[in-house]
């Protein structure tokens, strides 16, 4: 949390404490507000967000909105994936789908905001966090941040936008990215194109100050404002360093023909990622791999609308509920997938998904 405590904090009218808002000079500030789940979000969550942001996009005195997280572990965990399994197990699909409707909305309207959107991304950032964060007009990280797109080894495919994202970062570093969950530090943020700025996270005050005195900063303007410690340049990238043998193995459609490229190589980084896609649902592999090639082609709008229309068949396979109970309800970390490999994911039953079945 900021030094500066004399802002009046407060929710939405009309919803919970599950986020804060405060005006600070000519900033709206949201704050996610659930630190004992790293500010995951619930569907209370959400609906507070679209109310305050939509009500800030239309007030003059606001010329900035600037996001944070409560707590010092992270901006956001991601969505609240356990009360979503608990309504799939219950048979209330609908319930699921109306809660990604609702996260999804949010991550347009972020996308689209009229006003500079500002994201301090320090600490973890992961799934539903990308997405109210890494659409944003700034988004800024920090030597803390854990960014990554998890959602293979639970089931899922990475959504909230977050292909359109990943399907336009350089050469194959964005398939990597979404097939493996692999998590990322700031400089890797940077490469890939979901960040803007590093900066030291205990500058934090000081990048507050340099909003209040100009809203639309840039992240270069940023970066020289603040001096020593920040970059906005990608030295020191992991991304960066091995993007020979990512950019080699994961060119093309076929998820098989990418495994095995990966556990043949000499690179053991490559055997590596290998290790890690063969640990995930393969049914979520092969999904999240056609759904990155079709974004390539799509604005971050059309990509939330392919997740739309996605979310139903992942809430209905037996995967989604499994991942969920191994990762993070039981956290045995041994999943029982339908499949035994990617090869065993048929190209009928992927191309189902995009029709919800």
């Amino acid at each position: 949390m900021d030094k500066n405590e004399d802002l009046a904090w407060a929710p939405a009218p009309g919803h919970g404490p599950e986020v804060v808002y405060a005006v600070d000079g000519p900033l709206g500030r949201a704050r996610l507000n659930r630190p004992r789940t790293i500010n995951a979000l619930d569907r209370a969550s959400i609906d507070s967000l679209f109310q305050q942001l939509t009500t800030w996009a239309g007030d003059d005195s606001v010329s900035a909105v600037v996001l944070d997280g409560a707590g010092d572990r992270g901006l956001c965990a991601g969505g609240d994936v356990r009360a979503l399994r608990e309504s799939v197990l219950a048979g209330r699909h609908e319930e699921a789908v109306d809660y990604w409707r609702a996260e999804y909305g949010v991550n347009a309207l972020v996308a689209d905001y009229p006003k500079p959107y500002v994201a301090w991304m320090d600490g973890i950032v992961m799934g539903g966090g990308v997405g109210v964060s890494a659409h944003g007009s700034l988004r800024v990280v920090t030597e803390r941040t854990q960014l990554a797109m998890p959602e293979t080894i639970i089931g899922f495919f990475p959504d909230v936008g977050g292909l359109q994202l990943l399907a336009h970062a350089p050469g194959q570093l964005g398939t990597h990215v979404a097939l493996t969950g692999t998590a990322l530090g700031g400089a890797d943020a940077l490469v890939l194109g979901a960040a803007d700025v590093l900066l030291p996270a205990d500058a934090k005050e000081q990048v507050l100050g340099v909003l209040r005195e100009d809203c639309a900063v840039s992240g270069d303007e940023l970066a020289t404002a603040v001096g020593s410690g920040a970059r906005h340049s990608s030295g020191g990238s992991w991304l960066e360093e091995n993007r020979a043998w990512i950019d080699e193995c994961y060119v093309g459609d076929d998820a098989g023909v990418i495994l095995a490229r990966l556990s043949g190589h000499a690179e053991p980084a490559a055997r590596e990622a290998a290790s890690s896609i063969g640990a995930r649902s393969p049914h979520s592999v092969a999904v999240t791999l056609e759904a990155i090639r079709r974004a390539a082609s799509m604005t971050v709008g059309q990509v939330l609308s392919q997740d739309l229309a996605l979310g139903p068949a992942f809430a209905r396979h037996p995967d989604f509920a499994e991942g969920v109970r191994a990762q993070l309800v039981d956290k045995d970390r041994r999943p029982r997938w339908t499949h035994a490999s990617v090869a065993d994911v048929s190209r009928a039953e992927v191309l189902r998904a995009f029709d919800g079945g």
